[in-house]
């Protein structure tokens, strides 16, 4: 179907056992999320944002309800088919980086073609470091590069598999206000070239240049409303 949505859930429902205590971290959340939308997730610590982000990006399954990616039912999937899907469809930013500190910037944006099986991975590896703008910093180590280009091998790295989806967890959460400000122009380019961008934040600085904020309260959506006149300068939705 031409109009589906990229990722459709419905009545999603998490639900965690800590020893006795049963937590209900997400309560029946049904939302669409269409290609190439950028899309801010927000919400007090405790209120899923979390939980959900694992569950859209295939990190977790639901205790209920049912998640669709590019059409595909996903909400029950083995642990390889998760993983399949995973490095087809889905890229991974962190707001600790998480590369590899004694692998080169090639490296660690190579990892993720090392683990699909690809074999040209330098070529892809360069690309991706050239889309982020750091080419001329392909062989440098994790603690030679600012905190701003460590983000964005991070981001190269998500890009390598050219997936459909970006999934940022607090992506400048460990930047200064300079350095995060340079590193959401990479992701708003991104999303200007159509990859689909889905972030959690606490920061409405942030928030604000995403074209639609979901708000999150103890597991339920409380708001989703579109911004107008994002910050980044791009056009209303």
């Amino acid at each position: 179907m031409a109009d589906r949505p990229l990722i459709e859930v419905r009545d999603l429902a998490k639900t965690y056992r800590m020893g006795d205590v049963e937590v209900r971290a997400l309560r029946g959340i049904s939302l669409d999320i269409a290609a190439g939308e950028h899309l801010a997730v927000m919400g007090p610590s405790g209120s899923g944002k979390s939980t959900l982000m694992n569950l859209l990006g295939c990190l977790d399954r639901p205790t209920s309800g049912t998640y669709h990616l590019a059409g595909e039912d996903v909400s029950r999937l083995s642990d390889d088919r998760l993983a399949a899907v995973r490095s087809r469809r889905l890229g991974f930013v962190f707001q600790g980086f998480n590369l590899l500190p004694r692998a080169t910037a090639l490296h660690n944006v190579s990892l993720p073609l090392l683990y699909a099986g690809v074999r040209d991975r330098t070529r892809r590896s360069m690309a991706a470091l050239e889309q982020v703008g750091l080419a001329d910093r392909a062989h440098h180590r994790p603690r030679e590069l600012s905190g701003g280009q460590q983000q964005r091998v991070a981001i190269a790295r998500a890009l390598v598999n050219e997936p459909d989806i970006i999934l940022a967890d607090e992506p400048t959460g460990n930047l200064d206000t300079k350095t995060g400000a340079e590193v959401l122009e990479v992701f708003d380019e991104l999303n200007r070239q159509g990859i689909t961008l889905v972030m959690v934040t606490h920061d409405m600085g942030v928030a604000s240049r995403c074209r639609r904020v979901i708000r999150l309260v103890d597991g339920v959506i409380e708001s989703d409303v579109l911004n107008h006149r994002p910050a980044s300068g791009g056009e209303s939705p």
